[in-house]
């Protein structure tokens, strides 16, 4: 058998090619795979750490600065702060005023990515109308505000709903924990947490907190963190004292309250005065005004009357011009008058007198309120002489009390008639105001030396009766020591405070006022009040001004009610008044003597000639429920709002302190029904939910 036979060069190249193998495979079998991977892994990870160091040169060089200031403006900002507003106490600590945490809505209308859906959840949570929510977030602006001080519900709501552009932020509510005590006088604050009547505006500059750029950081929740050395003590605002007592605030209230309600009066006012210190112990008006709820009143109710109207006094009026008599010699306690039977009629005008006298002396023209007499006492004095007794005592002039108050009417001599002095002797022809004659009868109290009347206590150790505040109408004054300015002699003073007891103890006017067992000196006025036309109508404004004791003058009490229906009369309105007052405010400081009559002490009840007015009856249930709630231990007040959880707390003198946020009391420390302990912290826990 043939067999082909294969080329020679092809064998060789076979040969050749199975050689070349045999020594590639021998060579792949020698490698060592390990030690190749690893150092191709080390040079993978040396590239990936120059590209590394590369990026990280990069942003620290080339794009640091950028960089470094959107971290800044990411966690760190500089955010103009208003500091909480300080608060109003009483002369015994207790709260009148403070300010509480709320939440409020606002929008960054250029960062809303859905108008459309936004306005509707919005609308939702908070209530509002929808074009009104829509037509907020459609406006071209960086900032607007959508709701100021929401309630915990829908802040609750806005800030789960998480919408762009939306925000809330912390802002103060004022809060009264006496609702309508000393409401007119305390005034109260607007959205902005400006004062705008009362105290709140007169010592707006104490109260109100700081305003400044802080700078601060924020974590990822957007919750805010203060750098070292910065705080919101910082910018705080002060506290302020008042010498206001808040139970003699309320002997005060109750008081007038009645008598203007049972004699269908317009209005009504007191001030009760430490005759001691100067001190105003009490400043009443009625109706009342909740300053809790400003909105819901007219202006014509929150009107601070006491220091800001100026009216004819009347017979109050006739001590100042008998003291200015007896100071100038022109008169004595004896100097006898004829009161012309009642009626007399000089060259430009009629006075009366309400009942027919003959000749009487000085003392007995006090004690009957001769108008007649008083008119012959002046053209005795004369114009000049009379006029610059009036402004010693402070008349035509602002008392120097820091709030809004009236100068009242005090012309110049040059422009005064006959008749002008002559009406001007019985308290016509001039008008003051309530707290120019509670300043004028302190003077007489003080044996004749002027004493200025006090509302704040200074935060210094200085004595209160070696102060005064200065004159501005406005503002806080600076405490200043006081020169004694004698205008009465001891003599005189004691003389016409014979008299003011005379009106009271005898058979004068005052009667009203009597009080078992004490000896009450005081003077009624019953004056006219000018109609739109200038002339005299049928209006009267029925006042008192009382002393007690009258040996050594403790308390000074002026009442006024304005115009009375039922009687016009200051010793049928005002006095009573008077004794209801004095009576209790001494009683309340232990100064009663023994024994007194104990029908004195009972509280007069109600007539009941109608309805009475509803804010009177929501008052006395108030009180009612804070004497409960507040008598002998520590209250029950988790669930309970914080407003409510802070007026419980005020009542027994003791600030709590709040802690976390919210207007819900959630836990309390120390217990419910823990004895109270005056070194003791009071804490509150608030929370956003119920």
């Amino acid at each position: 058998m043939l067999r082909a036979k294969t080329p020679r060069k092809t064998r060789n190249t076979r040969q050749k090619t199975s050689r070349m193998g045999g020594g590639l495979s021998s060579r792949l079998g020698n490698v060592d795979w390990g030690r190749l991977r690893i150092k191709a892994v080390a040079g993978l990870f040396g590239v990936i750490w120059c590209l590394l160091w590369m990026r990280a040169w990069h942003v620290q060089v080339i794009e640091g600065d950028r960089l470094a200031g959107m971290a800044r403006r990411q966690h760190v900002a500089a955010e103009l702060v208003t500091g909480q507003r300080g608060s109003i106490l009483d002369r015994n600590g207790q709260v009148l005023a403070r300010s509480v945490e709320m939440r409020s809505v606002y929008v960054h209308p250029l960062e809303v990515q859905d108008v459309d859906n936004t306005a509707a959840v919005l609308s939702r949570c908070l209530d509002l109308p929808l074009p009104q929510v829509r037509a907020a977030l459609s406006e071209r602006r960086r900032f607007a505000w959508l709701a100021r001080k929401v309630d915990d519900r829908k802040a609750n709501l806005v800030r789960e709903a998480k919408l762009s552009g939306v925000g809330l932020t912390t802002e103060y509510e004022r809060i009264y924990p006496f609702r309508q005590m000393a409401g007119q006088l305390l005034g109260f604050v607007g959205l902005d947490d400006k004062g705008l009547e009362g105290v709140e505006r007169a010592m707006d500059d104490s109260l109100a907190g700081t305003s400044t750029r802080m700078v601060m950081e924020r974590d990822a929740a957007g919750r805010r963190f203060y750098l070292p050395g910065s705080s919101d003590n910082d910018i705080r605002g002060g506290d302020v004292r008042l010498t206001i007592d808040m139970q003699v605030q309320f002997f005060a209230e109750e008081a007038l309250a009645d008598a203007v309600d049972t004699y269908e009066a317009k209005w009504g006012g007191a001030l009760v005065v430490d005759v001691q210190s100067g001190d105003i112990l009490a400043w009443a008006q009625y109706p009342f005004f909740n300053p809790n709820a400003y909105k819901e009143y007219t202006p014509a109710r929150w009107r601070n009357r006491l220091a800001s109207d100026a009216l004819e006094p009347g017979s109050t009026f006739k001590p100042f011009l008998v003291a200015a008599g007896l100071q100038e010699g022109v008169i004595t306690p004896d100097t006898l008058f004829y009161c012309e039977k009642g009626k007399w009629k000089t060259r430009t005008i009629n006075i009366r007198d309400t009942h027919s006298y003959d000749w009487l002396p000085v003392n007995k023209i006090m004690r009957y309120s001769s108008n007649i007499g008083c008119a012959k006492i002046g053209l005795e004095l004369g114009t000049r002489r009379y006029h610059d007794y009036l402004v010693k005592l402070g008349f035509g002039e602002r008392t120097g009390v820091p709030v809004a108050e009236s100068k009242g009417i005090l012309r110049k001599p040059r422009d005064w008639s006959e008749a002008d002095l002559i009406t001007a002797s019985f308290g016509q022809s001039v008008s003051v105001t309530a707290l120019q004659m509670a300043q004028g009868y302190l003077t007489l109290a003080n044996d004749g030396v002027l004493k200025k009347l006090r509302l704040f206590i200074p935060e210094s150790g200085a004595q209160q009766q070696d102060i005064v505040p200065s004159p501005s109408p406005v503002g806080p004054g600076v405490a200043v020591a006081a020169e004694p300015r004698r205008i009465f002699s001891h003599k005189v003073a004691r003389q016409v405070m014979d008299m003011l007891r005379d009106v009271v103890e005898e058979d004068g006017t005052g009667t009203r006022a009597r009080i078992a067992g004490i000896t009450i000196g005081g003077k009624t006025g019953t004056a006219q009040k000018a109609d739109s036309s200038g002339s005299y109508g049928k209006g009267r404004l029925a006042s008192f001004v009382g002393l007690v004791p009258i040996d050594r003058p403790r308390y000074l009490i002026f009442v006024m009610v304005d115009e009375p229906t039922r009687s016009p009369y200051g010793g049928v309105v005002a006095a009573p008044v008077f004794k209801h007052v004095a009576l209790r405010t001494m009683a309340y400081h232990g100064l009663l003597p023994e024994p007194v009559d104990t029908d004195d002490l009972k509280v007069a009840e109600v007539q009941k000639k109608g309805a009475p007015q509803d804010i009177r009856q929501e008052v006395r249930r108030e009180i009612s429920e804070r004497v409960i709630e507040t008598a002998d231990n520590v209250p029950d007040v988790v669930g309970k709002p914080v407003r409510r959880a802070v007026e419980m707390f005020a009542t027994k003198g003791r600030v709590p302190v709040l802690k976390g946020t919210g207007q819900t009391v959630v836990k309390q420390s120390p217990e419910p029904g823990a004895a109270w302990q005056d070194d003791k912290e009071y804490i509150l826990w608030l929370s956003e939910r119920s």
